[in-house]
């Protein structure tokens, strides 16, 4: 039996979550799945997955292998793309993932141009504010706002973006207008729940300055921080591009503009810059000419 067609099994259905699941991808029964397993296990000698019912887990070695198996198989596409590109067309399944708000409006219409561009290249696009596992959820690129906590990836740089104190004219009207950090502590700041636990960050007589701040409101979503300061409920610290058209109709006002935060920059993520992808590398080619565009930002 062949093995890579084995370890392409083993990874889809770790992957899937099932044998079921592996087997309707594929359009075969789930029995033929659990011979290649049962192949792919007693070839190696040892047991890779423990299987029941209801759950399939990884053992130690299966674990290891699923790993070493997901790295052959990417380097075996990489292989292939390199031999297609020589004649110009750029193949393969893309994985991206966004966070959710900037990638509705920032990300997905590119895909959709990136796609229209190389019709033989399939694109899945994960939406979502979580920080994605590269080699668990099979992530190419992943874009990301701000510096990587994780220095093991590689950050290319796509975009500037700043980040700004907004409210309500309502609710400056209200609570009054803070002029200074130390006026914050007097506020409801809308927070990002604990994805924002180092705080807001400010420059400070020439310093970087994280401040803690807190309030009764916080969400995990950053859609829903948005709409609670449009409705007056607090005080919010937001990207440019997502406030830039309220702050122009009057809906959001800036506030502590002398504090102006750094530039928390638009980045492209991959897991290591040798070998990269051709599709991953046209790819992020095609976000930068689009957010360098004239006029992309205003």
């Amino acid at each position: 039996m062949d093995s890579f067609k084995q370890m392409e099994t083993l990874v889809a259905v770790v992957t899937l979550g099932s044998l079921s699941a592996a087997a309707r991808q594929e359009g075969v029964v789930p029995a033929m799945i659990g011979r290649r397993l049962d192949a792919l296990e007693e070839r190696l000698g040892v047991r890779l997955l423990v299987r029941t019912t209801r759950s399939i887990t990884l053992t130690q070695e299966g674990t290891a292998f699923y790993e070493d198996a997901l790295r052959i198989l990417g380097e075996l596409a990489d292989a292939e793309a390199a031999v297609a590109s020589g004649s110009g067309r750029v193949r393969g399944h893309l994985r991206l993932s966004a966070p959710a708000g900037f990638g509705r409006r920032h990300v997905a219409p590119h895909v959709a141009s990136y796609q229209r561009m190389h019709p033989d290249i399939k694109v899945t696009l994960d939406l979502s504010d979580r920080l994605v596992d590269f080699v668990r959820d099979r992530i190419d690129c992943a874009i990301r706002i701000s510096d990587l906590a994780d220095s093991s990836l590689v950050a290319l740089r796509l975009a500037e973006n700043r980040r700004v104190v907004v409210a309500s004219p309502a609710y400056l009207a209200e609570h009054g207008i803070p002029y200074r950090l130390e006026d914050l502590s007097g506020h409801n700041c809308l927070s990002l729940g604990e994805s924002q636990s180092r705080g807001w960050s400010f420059m400070q007589q020439g310093e970087l300055v994280n401040l803690k701040v807190s309030g009764v409101l916080e969400c995990n979503d950053g859609a829903v921080l948005h709409d609670w300061a449009i409705r007056g409920l607090g005080l919010a610290w937001r990207s440019l591009w997502e406030v830039k058209d309220d702050l122009s109709e009057g809906r959001l006002v800036t506030v502590l503009d002398a504090y102006a935060s750094p530039d928390y920059p638009v980045y492209a993520v991959v897991a290591e810059r040798r070998l990269l992808p051709l599709r991953v590398r046209h790819f992020i080619e095609h976000l930068r000419a689009c957010y360098s565009a004239p006029g992309y930002w205003d």
